[in-house]
């Protein structure tokens, strides 16, 4: 029997640098190996032309729909701007203590701000959300510790204050 382990899906060109850090972190996080294998979901028929953006519940079923079995847990990344009816924008997107989530470095980049580039801040962005995700998938709900990854992040600046780890009550839940 296969050991279970966290599948991420690769619904666009992430660089090594970027998806090597982030297997390891969610390694670390969650103690499960974390893989990447390339997506096949054609996600064009989520772009709302009205918004110019993509819903994130039907790219979020469509990934909970081509989840692994071998998976404990499966991650959609993405490069494309998301949104819920009721928020203008959201980072990422899972179901609670469901099999799936999505994430996107689309609202991640410095220069979306008017500020310099930072890939290693890209990258660490992109992983707190994955990481939050994951956390929500896993059954977590928001926490209210200032820098617990499971705090509500509404902007960049929120994920920016928050630890890429979970606090101590957040790490208890999740080991339960």
């Amino acid at each position: 029997m296969e050991k279970p382990n966290i599948i991420l899906i690769s619904c666009g060109h992430f660089e090594r640098n970027i998806t090597g850090k982030i297997i390891e972190d969610i390694t670390r996080e969650f103690h499960y190996p974390a893989y990447l294998k390339q997506c096949n979901i054609d996600i064009s028929r989520f772009y709302n032309p009205g918004r110019r953006q993509y819903d994130a519940n039907g790219i979020l079923k469509v990934v909970m729909d081509a989840a692994p079995r071998e998976a404990v847990k499966t991650m959609g990344l993405l490069r494309v701007d998301l949104y819920i009816p009721i928020l203008t924008y959201i980072f990422g997107q899972a179901a609670l203590n469901g099999s799936s989530g999505i994430a996107s470095l689309y609202r991640l980049k410095n220069e979306r701000y008017g500020l310099q580039p930072d890939n290693a801040l890209l990258i660490e962005r992109f992983s707190k959300v994955i990481i939050h995700e994951l956390g929500h998938a896993f059954g977590l709900i928001h926490c209210a510790y200032p820098v617990c990854i499971m705090r509500s992040s509404t902007y960049v600046e929120d994920l920016d204050q928050k630890e890429k780890h979970f606090c101590y009550k957040c790490e208890a839940e999740l080991n339960r």
